[in-house]
């Protein structure tokens, strides 16, 4: 009886132990060795035992019930640990199991999980644990005389605390299928029991799959490499994402094979990689995660750089020093290096070998530890992605040249190079008073764009041949983010022209900062800023014309003293329309300086001391984001009343330089005085949109002010606007009443 109770104690039953789940088999229900675990004990005494006491039974049973735990949590350690399905997709045999391989074949396999594997580990610790001390039983009931019973229940009381529900954990594990960030998420919730024997066990099996964690994140944080083979990992590739929901879109297909031709590193920055909330442990914040995909990201660019941008650096570090910095060149300056370039040695530059060994370090502390400290295991987080932003931050702005390449953008997208720009308007000048032609417009415009870069540059700017003049296919509407800034503006467009854009080629790792949306937004700019300096431009224009035409007649008629007198009436005529073309000129002059000295202007300087004080490429790419967004509202692109305002007001100002250098007929005139009309409207409308406090009260004030104050300094808009919102005034049969001071 002691020997039948001891081997039940360790899952093996006999005649007076039985496992009712064998007895079913011989009745024909056969249960293979990857079979569920049973959800209800099957160890019983035979019934047809009567030497036994009633309580003497029920002690034996509570006994054996270790037995069946045992025996369960010992299927699921083997099964878990058994490596058989890599070579043969089977499974190997536990002692335990009693079925043939022909059963075995016919049963199909779980998948397999690396994390079940960790957890199987330290099942088996726990387990060798009780079977020590079964056999320490054993030793001691046959050496001495001792009550049976009683040595068996005193030796293995604490294992009552243990064992079942160590049972009823790996029976969750297997009824739902628990694998990776949610396995260990119900190890940490079970850990809170306040057992302490029990606490210790489920902390061991939480160090064993922490172990595996840490393994992946070593793999992920030093090498960039993504070791995810079962899918258990909360960092995933895009691509895995998109089959699991089904939401893998044939644009995005295209695009992501387009971006993958162009540069693989780039696609997987933007799209390649995600964080899966289903596998991410609750005790791992999400900012946390957010670390870690941002350091892997980092660390796959620093150790994967651009063959081209290896070659473009080395040569620049071969030449520093040696040539005086030109931008084609200078005598004495061999623009090719006479030794050997090493690209191995560049790309180990990115992300030095001392730095690598300094993160495997931070994560093998974590590893060895055998508690898991939240804060430890933050910080150590944090200090990982604070090294691989700042050695990104050394590769985009140290390297990359990335300071040159925003000045860049705010020179041809920001109009900071005006006298290239207003060489190009002028070049282009007669073109644009043409409708555009969809099959040779961007040809046609093209020109004088190269035409001006010629007449401006005196020593050339490297940057200029990445700019180039798009136009934008007619009749096809836009898709991009473009829509939400652009559309007030494109329902009042005057032509064609105002879809000019231009498109800034950056390549590799400057890809990483200038995504698609920020050249959107740089675009979207230039395509207003581009609109208002040709609508200023056309009122000099036009005033021009006409002073001209008007000191032509008047030496004209003066050489013809007996027609002196009738060029008067036609100088009264225009003097009204000189005094709204002032009006207009000095809306417009007064809105393009405030936009490019307090808006583009101040915003640079601001973005500048950031770039210098900032040493983080994460910290870089929110101050540009900010700077983006301080220019698209301060210049009033995302209010769609005023946007909508001002582009109104730019299409009367061109219609009016249309109609003006030809006004004798009455129809012009009446056109004239309708624009005269709609312009008054529009002017005091902005006035009093802009002084509203909701206007007031946001980031746009202490600019908006002095923008207003110039508008308004002889307090010319605030009477006309009170005017227009108090009084109901007939149509005036003269375009302007009232006259404003010329600045």
């Amino acid at each position: 009886m002691l020997h039948e109770l001891l081997l039940a104690l360790v899952g093996y039953t006999g005649d007076l132990i039985i496992d009712e789940r064998e007895h079913q088999k011989s009745l024909g229900i056969h249960l293979y060795p990857d079979a569920a675990i049973s959800g209800h004990r099957c160890f019983k005494l035979a019934p047809d035992i009567s030497f036994i006491d009633p309580s003497e039974r029920d002690l034996i049973e509570r006994l054996i019930a270790l037995g069946f735990y045992y025996r369960e949590l010992d299927r699921f350690a083997t099964k878990s640990r058994n490596l058989s399905w890599i070579r043969s997709g089977g499974v190997s045999l536990s002692p335990l199991d009693r079925t043939s391989d022909s059963e075995l074949c016919s049963h199909e396999t779980e998948s397999p999980s690396v994390y079940r594997r960790a957890i199987g580990n330290g099942l088996v610790e726990v387990l060798s644990v009780y079977r020590s001390a079964v056999l320490q039983i054993e030793q001691k009931l046959l050496s001495e005389t001792m009550p049976v019973l009683a040595t068996v229940t005193q030796g293995l009381n604490k294992f009552f605390v243990i064992l079942p529900p160590l049972y009823e954990l790996v029976l969750e594990i297997e009824r739902h299928d628990l694998r990776g960030g949610k396995l260990l998420n119900l190890l940490h919730k079970r850990f809170h029991c306040g057992v302490p024997e029990l606490q210790a066990c489920i902390q061991r099996l939480l160090w064993h799959g922490h172990q595996v964690l840490y393994n992946q994140l070593a793999s992920w944080m030093v090498y960039g490499v993504l070791q995810d083979q079962h899918g258990e990992f909360f960092i995933r590739r895009q691509e895995d994402r998109d089959v699991e929901y089904g939401s893998f879109i044939p644009d995005t297909s295209d695009k992501l094979a387009r971006l993958s031709a162009d540069d693989k590193s780039s696609r997987d920055w933007h799209f390649g990689f995600h964080i899966f909330l289903d596998m991410l442990p609750e005790y791992i914040p999400m900012r946390t995660a957010e670390s870690i995909l941002f350091a892997g990201k980092s660390i796959r660019i620093l150790r994967n750089p651009s063959p081209g941008f290896k070659f473009q650096d080395a040569l620049y570090n071969q030449q520093k020093g040696k040539c005086s910095q030109k931008v084609h060149g200078s005598a004495g300056c061999d623009p090719f290096p006479k030794e050997p370039i090493n690209g191995n040695m560049i790309g180990e530059e990115f992300l030095p070998q001392s730095e690598a060994d300094k993160i495997e370090t931070m994560l093998q502390e974590l590893k060895e530890s055998l508690e898991f400290h939240k804060r430890s295991f933050e910080c150590s987080v944090e200090s990982i992605r604070t090294v691989a932003a700042s050695h990104l931050w050394q590769l985009v702005v140290v390297r990359a040249d990335l300071n040159g390449h925003l000045k860049a953008l705010k020179d041809y997208f920001l109009l900071a190079k005006g006298d290239f720009f207003q060489c190009f308007l002028e070049e282009s000048r007669q073109l644009m008073r043409l409708p555009p032609r969809p099959s040779t417009a961007e040809a046609e415009i093209t020109v004088p764009f190269q035409l001006a870069a010629i007449k401006t540059f005196s020593e050339g700017d490297r940057y200029f041949s990445r700019v180039s003049l798009r136009m934008p296919s007619f009749g096809i509407p836009v898709k991009s983010s473009q829509v939400d800034l652009s559309n007030a503006s494109s329902e009042t467009s005057l032509d064609g022209w105002d879809g000019i854009a231009l498109e800034y080629f950056v390549d590799w790792p400057l890809q990483l900062f200038f995504t698609q949306e920020v050249l959107s937004k740089y675009r979207i700019i230039f395509q207003y800023l581009l609109r208002l300096k040709r609508t200023q431009m056309e009122l000099e224009k036009s005033w021009a014309s006409v002073m001209h035409q008007d000191h032509t007649d008047f030496a004209k008629h003066r050489k013809e003293r007996k027609n002196r007198l009738t060029s008067q009436p036609r100088r009264q005529r225009l003097i009204p329309m000189w005094h709204v073309r002032e009006h207009m000129a000095f809306l417009i002059r007064n809105l393009q300086f405030y936009i490019q000295v307090d808006v583009i202007e101040s915003q640079w300087k601001v973005l500048q001391s950031h770039i210098q004080n900032s040493q983080d490429f994460t910290e870089l790419v929110g101050l540009h984001q900010e700077y983006l967004s301080a220019l698209v509202s301060q210049s009033f692109l995302d209010i769609g009343s005023v946007s909508r305002i001002l582009s109104s007001i730019m299409v009367l100002c061109l219609q009016f330089c249309l109609n003006i250098e030809n006004q004798d007929s009455s129809e012009k005139t009446s056109e004239l005085e309708r624009i005269t009309e709609e312009f008054n409207k529009k002017s005091n409308s902005l006035y009093t949109i802009l002084r509203s406090s909701r206007l007031s009260g946001s980031q746009r004030a202490p600019f908006l002010r002095r923008f207003l104050l110039r508008m308004n300094f002889n307090s010319f808009f605030e009477a006309t606007a009170r005017g227009v919102l108090n009084v109901v005034r007939p149509r005036p049969s003269v375009p302007v009443s009232n006259q404003q001071t010329s600045i």
